[in-house]
Protein backbone atom coordinates (compact mmCIF):
# COMPACT_ATOMS: atom_id res chain seq x y z
CA UNK A 1 0.00 0.00 0.00
CA UNK A 2 1.54 3.55 -0.85
CA UNK A 3 1.92 5.69 1.83
CA UNK A 4 -1.07 9.01 2.03
CA UNK A 5 1.48 11.21 2.52
CA UNK A 6 4.55 11.89 -0.13
CA UNK A 7 5.35 15.23 -0.35
CA UNK A 8 9.25 16.14 0.50
CA UNK A 9 9.05 18.48 3.12
CA UNK A 10 12.58 20.08 1.71
CA UNK A 11 10.12 21.28 -1.12
CA UNK A 12 7.38 22.81 0.29
CA UNK A 13 9.02 25.40 3.59
CA UNK A 14 10.15 27.96 1.73
CA UNK A 15 7.31 29.22 -0.03
CA UNK A 16 3.92 30.15 2.64
CA UNK A 17 1.37 28.40 0.39
CA UNK A 18 3.40 25.38 -0.15
CA UNK A 19 4.29 25.05 3.75
CA UNK A 20 0.57 25.09 4.14
CA UNK A 21 -0.43 21.75 1.71
CA UNK A 22 2.43 20.32 3.46
CA UNK A 23 0.96 20.89 6.97
CA UNK A 24 -2.30 19.97 5.38
CA UNK A 25 -1.01 16.49 4.35
CA UNK A 26 1.16 16.11 6.61
CA UNK A 27 -0.93 16.13 9.67
CA UNK A 28 -4.23 14.68 7.98
CA UNK A 29 -1.43 11.68 7.65
CA UNK A 30 -0.32 11.65 11.29
CA UNK A 31 -3.32 12.21 13.16
CA UNK A 32 -4.59 9.02 13.87
CA UNK A 33 -0.77 9.04 15.68
CA UNK A 34 -0.36 12.12 17.34
CA UNK A 35 -0.74 11.39 20.43
CA UNK A 36 1.21 8.69 20.93
CA UNK A 37 4.16 10.08 18.46
CA UNK A 38 4.46 13.64 21.16
CA UNK A 39 5.33 10.78 23.33
CA UNK A 40 7.63 8.97 22.03
CA UNK A 41 9.22 11.44 19.93
CA UNK A 42 9.29 13.41 23.74
CA UNK A 43 10.55 10.09 25.83
CA UNK A 44 7.36 10.63 27.77
CA UNK A 45 8.12 14.11 28.45
CA UNK A 46 5.52 15.91 26.32
CA UNK A 47 2.69 16.15 28.72
CA UNK A 48 4.68 17.22 31.15
CA UNK A 49 6.04 20.51 29.43
CA UNK A 50 2.33 21.34 28.63
CA UNK A 51 1.58 20.86 31.77
CA UNK A 52 3.93 23.37 32.81
CA UNK A 53 2.89 25.77 30.24
CA UNK A 54 -0.72 25.79 32.00
CA UNK A 55 0.88 26.36 35.08
CA UNK A 56 3.04 29.49 34.41
CA UNK A 57 0.02 31.59 32.83
CA UNK A 58 -1.16 34.24 35.24
CA UNK A 59 -5.25 33.67 36.90
CA UNK A 60 -7.62 35.26 34.88
CA UNK A 61 -11.52 35.62 36.11
CA UNK A 62 -13.63 34.94 32.75
CA UNK A 63 -10.91 34.75 30.27
CA UNK A 64 -11.26 34.16 26.66
CA UNK A 65 -8.58 31.58 24.89
CA UNK A 66 -7.63 30.48 21.92
CA UNK A 67 -4.97 27.22 21.35
CA UNK A 68 -3.40 27.86 18.03
CA UNK A 69 -2.86 24.59 16.00
CA UNK A 70 -4.26 22.89 18.93
CA UNK A 71 -3.99 19.63 17.10
CA UNK A 72 -6.37 16.74 18.91
CA UNK A 73 -6.80 18.67 21.91
CA UNK A 74 -4.64 18.29 25.18
CA UNK A 75 -3.31 21.43 25.61
CA UNK A 76 -6.67 22.88 24.77
CA UNK A 77 -8.28 20.73 27.36
CA UNK A 78 -5.63 21.50 30.32
CA UNK A 79 -6.54 25.13 29.69
CA UNK A 80 -10.28 24.31 30.18
CA UNK A 81 -9.14 22.90 33.69
CA UNK A 82 -6.90 25.58 34.65
CA UNK A 83 -9.49 28.33 33.76
CA UNK A 84 -13.05 27.16 34.50
CA UNK A 85 -14.88 29.67 33.87
CA UNK A 86 -13.06 31.01 30.63
CA UNK A 87 -14.25 30.27 27.25
CA UNK A 88 -11.80 28.50 25.39
CA UNK A 89 -11.70 27.32 21.56
CA UNK A 90 -8.71 25.26 19.77
CA UNK A 91 -8.39 26.06 16.09
CA UNK A 92 -6.58 23.87 14.09
CA UNK A 93 -5.82 23.31 10.04
CA UNK A 94 -6.56 20.03 9.86
CA UNK A 95 -10.26 17.94 10.33
CA UNK A 96 -8.84 15.11 11.27
CA UNK A 97 -7.00 16.50 14.25
CA UNK A 98 -10.37 18.46 15.23
CA UNK A 99 -12.61 15.40 14.73
CA UNK A 100 -10.66 13.59 17.60
CA UNK A 101 -9.94 16.38 19.62
CA UNK A 102 -13.95 16.73 19.49
CA UNK A 103 -14.35 13.20 20.19
CA UNK A 104 -11.91 13.44 23.30
CA UNK A 105 -13.61 16.46 24.87
CA UNK A 106 -16.22 16.33 27.39
CA UNK A 107 -16.16 20.33 28.58
CA UNK A 108 -18.83 21.61 26.62
CA UNK A 109 -17.13 24.99 26.98
CA UNK A 110 -14.44 24.35 24.29
CA UNK A 111 -15.21 24.48 21.19
CA UNK A 112 -13.01 23.27 18.19
CA UNK A 113 -12.76 25.30 14.96
CA UNK A 114 -10.71 24.58 11.49
CA UNK A 115 -8.79 27.70 10.30
CA UNK A 116 -5.04 28.75 9.49
CA UNK A 117 -3.00 30.66 11.89
CA UNK A 118 -2.03 33.58 9.84
CA UNK A 119 -6.14 34.24 9.01
CA UNK A 120 -7.31 33.87 12.73
CA UNK A 121 -11.05 34.15 12.57
CA UNK A 122 -10.80 36.71 15.90
CA UNK A 123 -11.61 40.35 16.40
CA UNK A 124 -9.77 42.72 17.40
CA UNK A 125 -8.62 42.57 21.01
CA UNK A 126 -11.22 40.47 21.93
CA UNK A 127 -8.79 37.17 23.34
CA UNK A 128 -6.97 37.04 26.86
CA UNK A 129 -5.11 34.43 26.39
CA UNK A 130 -3.25 32.35 23.29
CA UNK A 131 -0.91 29.35 23.53
CA UNK A 132 0.44 27.11 21.19
CA UNK A 133 2.13 24.06 21.83
CA UNK A 134 4.95 23.56 18.13
CA UNK A 135 2.62 25.84 16.39
CA UNK A 136 5.11 28.89 15.61
CA UNK A 137 7.12 26.39 13.92
CA UNK A 138 4.70 24.73 12.35
CA UNK A 139 3.02 28.46 10.79
CA UNK A 140 3.75 29.50 7.21
CA UNK A 141 4.50 32.84 7.69
CA UNK A 142 5.51 32.88 11.48
CA UNK A 143 5.92 36.84 11.00
CA UNK A 144 2.23 37.28 9.93
CA UNK A 145 1.18 35.22 13.07
CA UNK A 146 2.75 36.87 15.16
CA UNK A 147 1.21 40.08 13.86
CA UNK A 148 -2.60 37.92 14.19
CA UNK A 149 -1.46 37.02 17.79
CA UNK A 150 -0.61 41.19 18.40
CA UNK A 151 -4.16 42.04 16.99
CA UNK A 152 -6.71 39.53 18.45
CA UNK A 153 -5.08 39.91 22.20
CA UNK A 154 -6.18 42.79 24.60
CA UNK A 155 -4.21 44.78 26.11
CA UNK A 156 -2.02 42.90 28.97
CA UNK A 157 -3.42 39.53 27.14
CA UNK A 158 -0.87 36.76 27.29
CA UNK A 159 0.42 34.44 24.79
CA UNK A 160 2.56 31.23 25.66
CA UNK A 161 4.37 28.76 23.31
CA UNK A 162 6.18 25.71 23.46
CA UNK A 163 8.35 24.76 20.48
CA UNK A 164 11.53 23.64 19.70
CA UNK A 165 14.34 25.66 20.55
CA UNK A 166 17.32 26.76 17.64
CA UNK A 167 20.62 27.30 19.76
CA UNK A 168 22.67 30.13 18.05
CA UNK A 169 25.39 28.46 16.85
CA UNK A 170 26.13 26.26 13.86
CA UNK A 171 27.62 23.25 15.85
CA UNK A 172 24.59 23.36 17.83
CA UNK A 173 22.42 23.24 15.31
CA UNK A 174 23.73 20.75 13.95
CA UNK A 175 23.80 18.51 16.47
CA UNK A 176 20.10 19.11 17.34
CA UNK A 177 19.21 18.66 13.26
CA UNK A 178 21.14 15.61 13.03
CA UNK A 179 19.47 14.30 16.26
CA UNK A 180 16.05 15.43 15.08
CA UNK A 181 16.79 13.73 11.68
CA UNK A 182 17.45 10.21 13.07
CA UNK A 183 14.61 10.26 16.04
CA UNK A 184 11.84 11.59 13.62
CA UNK A 185 12.84 9.34 10.67
CA UNK A 186 12.86 6.38 12.63
CA UNK A 187 9.57 6.66 14.20
CA UNK A 188 8.29 7.60 10.66
CA UNK A 189 9.64 4.40 8.97
CA UNK A 190 8.26 2.52 11.59
CA UNK A 191 5.03 4.03 11.61
CA UNK A 192 4.40 5.43 8.20
CA UNK A 193 7.12 3.83 6.09
CA UNK A 194 8.44 7.09 5.25
CA UNK A 195 11.32 8.99 7.26
CA UNK A 196 9.76 12.26 6.07
CA UNK A 197 7.02 12.59 7.84
CA UNK A 198 8.98 13.47 11.84
CA UNK A 199 11.99 13.98 9.64
CA UNK A 200 9.76 16.92 8.85
CA UNK A 201 10.59 18.45 12.25
CA UNK A 202 14.08 18.91 11.75
CA UNK A 203 13.92 20.01 8.15
CA UNK A 204 11.37 22.94 9.63
CA UNK A 205 13.70 23.92 12.46
CA UNK A 206 16.59 24.51 10.42
CA UNK A 207 14.39 27.63 8.92
CA UNK A 208 13.19 28.28 12.01
CA UNK A 209 14.44 31.68 13.74
CA UNK A 210 16.94 31.16 16.38
CA UNK A 211 16.80 32.07 20.51
CA UNK A 212 17.78 35.26 19.90
CA UNK A 213 16.06 35.52 16.43
CA UNK A 214 12.90 34.76 17.83
CA UNK A 215 12.98 37.21 20.81
CA UNK A 216 13.51 40.13 18.60
CA UNK A 217 10.32 38.75 16.07
CA UNK A 218 8.66 39.00 19.46
CA UNK A 219 9.71 42.40 20.39
CA UNK A 220 9.10 44.00 16.83
CA UNK A 221 5.79 42.64 16.79
CA UNK A 222 5.29 44.42 20.59
CA UNK A 223 5.19 41.32 22.62
CA UNK A 224 7.38 41.35 25.62
CA UNK A 225 8.81 38.40 26.69
CA UNK A 226 8.22 37.94 30.49
CA UNK A 227 9.49 34.37 31.43
CA UNK A 228 10.86 31.50 29.68
CA UNK A 229 11.55 27.76 30.29
CA UNK A 230 13.88 25.62 28.98
CA UNK A 231 13.05 21.96 28.49
CA UNK A 232 14.57 18.58 27.39
CA UNK A 233 18.41 20.66 27.96
CA UNK A 234 17.36 23.23 26.11
CA UNK A 235 16.07 21.48 22.43
CA UNK A 236 12.46 22.64 23.47
CA UNK A 237 11.50 25.89 25.13
CA UNK A 238 8.85 27.77 26.95
CA UNK A 239 7.81 31.52 26.57
CA UNK A 240 5.57 33.37 27.85
CA UNK A 241 4.78 37.18 26.31
CA UNK A 242 2.41 40.28 27.26
CA UNK A 243 0.88 42.55 24.93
Amino acid sequence: MTPRFNLKPTEHLDAPSDKLELNRKLFDEVAPKYDFITKALSLGRDSAWKRALIRILPEKRNASCLDLACGTGDLTRLLGARFPDAKIEGLDLTPGMLEIARTRTEDQRILFVQGNMNELPYSDESIDIVTGSYALRNTPELGHTLEEIYRILKPGGIAAFLDFSKPKNKIGQGITHGLLKFWGGFWGILLHRNADVYGYIADSLKRFPDRPSIRRLLTERQLKLIQSKKCFGGILEILIVEK
